[in-house]
């Protein structure tokens, strides 16, 4: 039986370190300048405290401020120019052409945002479907919530998942409910909740094809 792949993607498809992840926290702390009316200094360090403490900002300031997670979201993913802010590489698309099984996106970024970055990329149509943070009902990973909503919706058995993540917080709530575990990192530690750790994603069809055929 063929496997499912859930693909996290911001610094798992593409690199999103260089541009994207500091104009949306710059974004972000705006936000709270603004709505919560603090200085830049303290913006910023609340935005990385609910960061830290639930997996996503959003995540704490729904839960202490009662923030409309649409509006958020909304007013922090505008970009002046998001073609020249994508960096990925182009052989990306021949590693999913060659990956069996079905795949789906998995992303604690709004809808909109998602979609436009996969079809920059030109990748788009490797997807089965693209699940961001709204259909998660803003339960973004690594709460259980979110990856049981996934679940229900898409009628998925874990043991058949294998998420592909650059976070480990993320991975260790996908190795509770029992799927299989890809970590996209350079770390010289690896988890014991990480079945496989790989420097880049594009080893990923030939790590797969390799343990395919050795299975």
């Amino acid at each position: 039986m063929s496997p499912i792949w859930l693909f996290d993607l911001d610094n798992t498809l593409h690199n999103a370190s260089p541009h994207i992840f500091p104009h949306i926290n710059r974004s972000m702390t705006a936000y709270l300048m603004q709505h919560l009316g603090l200085d830049e200094r303290a913006a910023n360090r609340l935005r990385m405290d609910y960061w830290k403490r639930y997996g996503a900002t959003l995540t704490g300031l729904m839960r202490h401020h009662g923030t409309d997670p649409q509006h958020f979201l909304h007013n922090t993913h505008q970009f002046p120019d998001l073609p020249r802010m994508v960096v990925f590489d182009s052989a990306l698309r021949h590693m999913l052409r060659r990956l069996p099984g079905r795949k789906i996106v998995f992303s604690n970024g709004p809808q909109r945002y998602a979609e436009k970055v996969l079809d920059i990329m030109g990748i788009r149509h490797h997807f089965d479907a693209v699940y961001s943070v709204e259909k998660m009902r803003f339960h973004p990973k690594p709460k259980l919530r979110g990856f049981l909503h996934l679940l229900k919706d898409h009628h998925l058995d874990p043991a058949r998942c294998i998420l592909v993540e650059d976070s480990a917080e993320n991975l260790r709530t996908a190795k509770r409910l029992g799927m299989k575990t890809v970590w996209i990192s350079r770390s010289l530690r690896q988890p014991d909740y990480v079945d496989c750790q790989l420097p880049s994603v594009l080893g990923l069809a030939r790590h797969a094809i390799r343990s395919s055929a050795s299975g």
